[in-house]
């Protein structure tokens, strides 16, 4: 491990001194560090845990002007895995931009939106309905300044993006938003995405816990001899000042000897006690940072948000019960690159035969540069 993380700073390094030389490049560095910890249980709240939840480091740019790429690599656990590995060709037909490597699919609004912005701590449900990043191309376009559209094909890979035993099962996942409002300290983006799923073992599988990562699975289950899994989504974020509200629903079709229907969704709403407003960074990036309008020290305080969400995933359908979610918290922005988060998540899954409850305290420190 020591040696491959050396040789990995000695190659930055090399990197850094070669883009420094060149006028044709435009080379970005930096990372994130996000630390948690955490009590959670039922009303004895009985286990306690902390844990790196992100350490990442990455390279981005641009080369020769219609060129980009990004390599971040995540270290968390212990252990080097891909995050996004992708380079991108622009000027393209239609003012468009083709990606290939290992990012995102264009699904899902709190997925696409960076770690780094998310309102909570953890993303909300709809996230566990199907891979967050996964190896393919995607060319994206935008129609003026307010329709976009993203689509794909894509494999599903492992940790570093390969699919050394890959068949004609694919994914092809495609999202159109439309910014209705953008403009002083107003928002409104709406979208709609749909995605067709096959992979080599034809399953479906789904697990969550109750939106807190050091937590416990309350749901895991796995559909067997799965043709294809269909999902279709909704989402919207509204901005007015300080006040914000975002929203999705995900619905699944499972297709196997018989359909089933999966949903999920989230809503939350969100308050800067100190006059900041959520900013919006694109279509493809989702909500981006929020920058404090006073620093902390110095006589400064930073920002204050307030925060409350409700999730729900609905596996009935499939006799694998309900999971409800109500998370509160608070953010406090010290300065545009660091943040204090405070939530308190009530989780409960229902099925058939039992009824269990999770509650948890979590906190995270991050900071980002």
């Amino acid at each position: 491990m020591k040696k491959t993380i050396l040789s990995l700073s000695v190659a930055l390094l090399t990197f850094i001194n070669v883009s420094a030389q060149s006028s044709v490049k435009d080379i970005k560095f930096g990372g994130r560090i996000m630390y948690d910890m955490a009590v959670w249980g039922d009303s004895t709240m009985d286990n306690a845990g902390t844990e790196f939840r992100r350490v990442r480091f990455y390279n981005s740019g641009k080369l020769y002007g219609n060129v980009k790429y990004k390599l971040q690599l995540d270290f968390a656990d212990g252990a080097i895995s891909f995050k996004d590995v992708w380079m991108e060709l622009s000027e393209l037909p239609l003012n468009g931009n083709l990606r290939v490597g290992h990012f995102k699919e264009p699904l899902r609004l709190e997925a696409l939106t960076s770690s780094k912005y998310i309102t909570f701590m953890e993303r909300s449900f709809p996230i566990a309905m199907s891979a967050e990043r996964n190896t393919g191309a995607m060319y994206h376009t935008t129609f003026g300044e307010k329709i976009s559209l993203q689509t794909g094909v894509f494999r599903e890979g492992d940790s570093f993006g390969n699919d050394k035993e890959s068949t004609n099962n694919i994914n092809i996942t495609s999202r159109v938003t439309y910014l209705a409002i953008n403009n002083d300290r107003k928002l409104l983006h709406l979208g709609a995405s749909n995605s067709i799923r096959r992979n080599n073992d034809n399953t479906y599988k789904i697990s969550s816990r109750a939106e807190n990562h050091l937590g416990t699975k309350l749901i895991d289950a796995t559909f067997e001899n799965i043709e294809e899994s269909n999902l279709l989504g909704g989402e919207f974020a509204y901005v007015n000042g300080s006040f914000s509200l975002q929203g999705e629903y995900l619905q699944t079709s499972v297709f196997g000897t018989t359909e089933t229907e999966l949903s999920s969704y989230y809503g939350q709403i969100s308050y800067f006690l100190t006059g900041e407003s959520r900013p919006y960074k694109s279509s493809l990036d989702g909500l981006s940072r929020v920058k404090p309008n006073n620093n902390y020290g110095s006589g400064g305080k930073g920002a204050v948000e307030l925060v409350a969400r409700i999730s729900n995933m609905d596996l009935t359908d499939a006799n694998e019960g309900s999971l409800d979610d109500i998370t509160v918290g608070i953010n406090w922005y010290l300065n545009p690159h660091t943040r204090v988060m405070l939530n308190y998540v009530m989780g409960e899954m229902t099925n058939e035969t039992e009824v269990i409850t999770e509650n948890a305290v979590m906190m995270r420190v991050q900071l980002d540069f």
